[in-house]
């Protein structure tokens, strides 16, 4: 390792219980002489500092500006001092499918699972629920408020809950709702269903195609 990978990474390096103190923090060596000097300034010593708030507050940053240290980099010296040792990382959200869901057919309408947003599109957003089939949660089942752009709503690797309101085994798809109370069932999926039988008559008439929402999103998605 060379002098400047060495320089580079003794920031990251932490000793416990050491003849230097801040060797169990994230204070930078280089930053060390200014330690030091904050310690004699209040007249005490670098443990005394790190244990004692009360020395710590009298500490005039200002006083130890320079043309190579700046105030922000002060006030994060003086922030480790106060909790020497801790992990700057975020807390590790952990995460899981639901325990025995791992297939389509294990999927019912109503069932409440964790899933993972994997793609946002104008028309909805799909999910990632486990069973290697990405469910789609339609723009009107986002939330219970009106949404226009789902992008408002989630994004891509947002964890989120959702509903199973319809599973279509032939055709390999999952219909999903974020909204507290989802209509469960083809009324969810918005499909049109036929109405009442009308008298025979001769003149044949042309039936329109009825496309649910479900296949209008996939082609839309597959001309994108």
């Amino acid at each position: 390792m060379g002098p400047k990978a060495f320089e580079q990474a003794a920031g990251f390096l932490r000793i416990r219980d050491g003849a230097q103190p801040l060797d169990a923090s994230a204070v930078h060596p280089e930053s060390y002489p200014i330690v030091d000097q904050m310690a004699r300034d209040v007249n005490c010593s670098v443990n005394d500092l790190m244990r004692d708030a009360g020395r710590r507050q009298k500490i005039q940053l200002q006083k130890y500006v320079t043309t190579d240290v700046g105030l922000p980099t002060l006030n994060d010296i003086l922030a480790e001092l106060a909790k020497p040792g801790r992990d700057p990382r975020q807390q590790f959200e952990v995460f899981a499918f639901q325990v025995g869901v791992e297939k389509m057919e294990d999927l019912k309408p109503g069932m409440k699972l964790p899933g993972i947003v994997t793609n946002v599109a104008a028309f909805g957003a799909f999910v990632d629920i486990g069973v290697h089939q990405d469910g789609l949660v339609h723009v009107s089942q986002l939330s219970d408020r009106f949404v226009k752009d789902p992008a408002e709503v989630v994004k891509v690797q947002q964890k989120v809950m959702v509903t199973v309101t319809e599973v279509d085994l032939p055709r390999k798809r999952i219909a999903l709702s974020m909204k507290a109370a989802p209509v469960i069932g083809a009324a969810a999926t918005g499909k049109i269903s036929p109405g009442p039988s009308r008298p025979q008559t001769r003149v044949q008439q042309v039936k329109p195609q009825v496309t649910d929402w479900f296949t209008e999103a996939l082609n839309r998605s597959k001309k994108s």
